[in-house]
């Protein structure tokens, strides 16, 4: 008798609400503040990019620095006591920053891809369930670890390996050290919105392929793979950006010496490890060396930015529509 007058009083309340106007009240309320979200994360988007650029406009403006220099310069020396033009030649903080990105890159992509296949296709519901968050744990270690990790293991490993059994010479701060860990860091990203895309693929597209004879293999990888390839391509475009915005594992690991180096095995120096460096000196406020900051942060943004683009451009060329 209760739920039966509980239930009459909810439907007279919901009627009263409806017959005063309040539903349409509630929404128009929600959805200014809705618009307002939307508006302040676009301010604080705009406030970011003006700090950043007033900066780094700042520091282009000065005497010393030459805008063609500052990018086909080969030397790297903003905090040397002789301020010349040709310490800011930011090459070697492009060329350190795209050698881990594509090392990890390659690290990630065949092992993210790999997870991202067997998770959608071959493991059950309770496979899956146990192994996603154990892969996703990957993405909640604080990356300082990661960078103590290839101090205390990776590279004492790659010491024992190539220097003590092959001879071949291995700085304790070097590139493929910070390159594993973070591949490792980067591979739950690339696979959870791998294998988000690749479950989105309709049942019936595998359903059609194994009528026709197909194994779960070829269905995985000639159906599933390019039906999903836009949500895949998305996958390891944004991986290689956070490899490229990684700060403290490579500061901790790579080292930071900025040199025009194609060998792994040397110390190098990102971008974002320089950013570090200067931040954690005493470069005063408006002078040269503060001001380098903002110039490297801005070109870190450009290249993080035109990634952004041809990953939405990737989108949309393969986006595939499902009814």
């Amino acid at each position: 008798m209760n739920m039966v007058s509980n239930k009459k009083r909810i439907k007279n309340l919901l009627s009263f609400f409806h017959s005063t106007g309040m539903n349409d009240f509630n929404e128009k309320v929600m959805k200014v503040l809705l618009f307002g979200c939307g508006v302040f994360s676009i301010l604080i988007t705009v406030g970011i990019i003006i700090s950043l650029f007033s900066e780094a406009i700042a520091f282009f403006a000065r005497p010393e620095v030459n805008l063609f220099t500052f990018f086909t310069g080969t030397t790297w020396r903003p905090l040397s006591s002789n301020i010349v033009p040709e310490n800011f030649g930011v090459r070697p903080l492009i060329r350190g920053t795209l050698m881990i990105a594509i090392m990890s890159g390659a690290i990630a992509i065949p092992l993210g891809l790999g997870s991202a296949i067997y998770l959608s296709e071959y493991a059950s519901d309770r496979v899956r369930n146990i192994i996603k968050p154990l892969l996703e744990i990957l993405a909640g270690i604080p990356t300082v670890v990661y960078g103590y990790f290839a101090l205390s293991f990776i590279t004492p490993l790659l010491k024992t390996v190539l220097e003590e059994n092959l001879g071949i010479d291995v700085n304790f701060f070097n590139a493929l050290s910070a390159s594993i860990v973070v591949g490792v860091m980067i591979i739950p990203m690339v696979a959870s919105i791998s294998e988000d895309a690749m479950r989105a693929v309709p049942r019936s597209l595998r359903e059609g392929a194994y009528a026709l004879g197909a194994t779960k293999f070829e269905v995985s990888t000639k159906i599933v793979v390019p039906a999903a390839l836009s949500g895949i391509i998305a996958a390891f475009i944004l991986g290689i950006s956070r490899a490229i915005g990684e700060t403290m594992a490579v500061s901790i690991a790579a080292g930071s010496t900025p040199r025009m180096t194609m060998n792994p095995l040397d110390s190098v120096q990102t971008m974002t490890s320089f950013i570090v460096q200067v931040s954690f000196g005493d470069a005063p406020s408006g002078s040269i060396n503060g001001q380098s900051i903002f110039a490297v942060g801005a070109t870190l943004f450009a290249m993080t930015f035109i990634m952004n683009i041809i990953s939405q451009t990737f989108i949309k060329r393969f986006r595939e529509a499902y009814d």
